[in-house]
């Protein structure tokens, strides 16, 4: 017996469009964005151009294996240096908020590095959350799975 999913199949086309929509919520005003491995790179990317970014840092963190399933936290397989970060406004960067664990490990490593952390993420997921706080900046509260159009398989 399977389970049918509610989906959000999100387009390139409309991709864009939230991305500009993002674009519109975030200042300008950061020295680096930090973009989290392997889903915010794309939108990081699409991201940077629009707010005219060129220092890109990236982490890669794993939490989630390729079903989904989460790990029990997340295992950090490259970081930025803290001189990288130290007294630099980052403007961290991942497609979806869903248990906020990723994301919120990420900030508190940019502030033990000495960073100023600004989160930014298309789709938020309050119900599913299970981390203090909110990113600071969304696009979409949703509840349904998000596919996006750069993951395969999904």
């Amino acid at each position: 017996m399977s389970v049918a999913i509610d989906k959000d199949i999100v387009s390139w086309d409309a991709l864009a469009d939230m991305v500009a929509d993002l674009a519109a919520k975030v200042s300008r005003e950061y020295d680096v964005m930090l973009a989290i491995t392997r889903g915010g790179l794309v939108p990081a990317g699409m991201l940077a151009y629009r707010l005219g970014l060129r220092n890109i840092l990236v982490a890669a963190v794993e939490y989630y294996d390729d079903e989904g399933k989460p790990g029990p936290k997340p295992t950090f397989l490259q970081f930025p240096a803290d001189p990288l970060l130290r007294g630099q406004r980052v403007l961290i960067v991942d497609e979806v908020w869903d248990s906020g664990t990723t994301i919120h490990a990420v900030t508190e490593r940019v502030r033990q590095a000495g960073g100023l952390p600004t989160t930014a993420v298309l789709h938020y997921k309050p119900d599913r959350s299970r981390v203090a706080g909110a990113p600071d900046h969304h696009v979409v509260t949703t509840d349904r799975w998000v596919v996006y159009p750069f993951k395969a398989g999904q």
